[in-house]
């Protein structure tokens, strides 16, 4: 896929009425709790997740959030939901693209024992990211998907502020595609916690 064409709205000084994305990582699912690496299990908030999804949305209460995407799994559409309750917004569209990566044989694993599974591992200074282990979904795969995913958005919805709940690394994905980063300067970004706040700019990015 080539080049995607900048955000409509952003950064255009004509535009009054400019549009945004939010990203917004799920709150902590039960995996996150016990340090397992979750990928695509199916797993649920904590009491905890619960709450951080109830405080994330009174940061957002301000930023005029207009519609709502989620992944499909559970620990995103209840933060999805708790959200556009506390926002007043009737419906989370779900939007399979947003799905997390591909874990391969690490799903369900702990963390501490990735270096059991492989050796390509790419460290910065909060997480550690497996890049190959068998049957995992490789970043170069998922940064296409971001891609296709804003270029999704921006056809359908290019002139709404957009709020999109996802998951860690399909999050980073997304803002390299965004900004036509190549994916791996894009891992090495701040760390995307449990309901951070990523608020994409054209200028610069905001991580709450």
């Amino acid at each position: 896929m080539g080049i995607l064409e900048p955000w409509k709205g952003v950064g255009n000084k004509n535009n009054k009425s400019m549009s945004k994305i939010f990203l917004v990582r799920h709150g902590q699912d039960t995996d996150n709790a016990e340090g397992i690496l979750n990928g695509r299990r199916d797993t649920e908030l904590t009491a905890l997740g619960r709450e951080q999804a109830k405080t994330v949305a009174n940061k957002l209460k301000d930023d005029n959030i207009q519609i709502i995407y989620s992944s499909p799994l559970k620990r995103t559409l209840q933060t999805a939901k708790i959200i556009a309750k506390e926002l007043n917004i009737e419906e989370v569209i779900i939007e399979e693209g947003l799905i997390e990566r591909e874990f391969g044989i690490l799903t369900g694993k702990y963390l501490t024992d990735m270096p059991k599974y492989t050796n390509k591992i790419l460290k910065t200074e909060k997480v550690n990211y497996f890049l190959k282990v068998e049957g995992s979904e490789d970043f170069p795969i998922l940064y296409k998907r971001a891609k296709m995913v804003l270029s999704k958005l921006q056809k359908n919805q290019g002139n709404k502020n957009i709020l999109i709940i996802t998951h860690g690394d399909i999050g980073k994905m997304i803002r390299a595609a965004y900004h036509n980063w190549f994916w791996k300067d894009a891992l090495k970004t701040s760390y995307f916690d449990n309901t951070g706040v990523l608020k994409l700019s054209t200028r610069k990015d905001i991580l709450e």
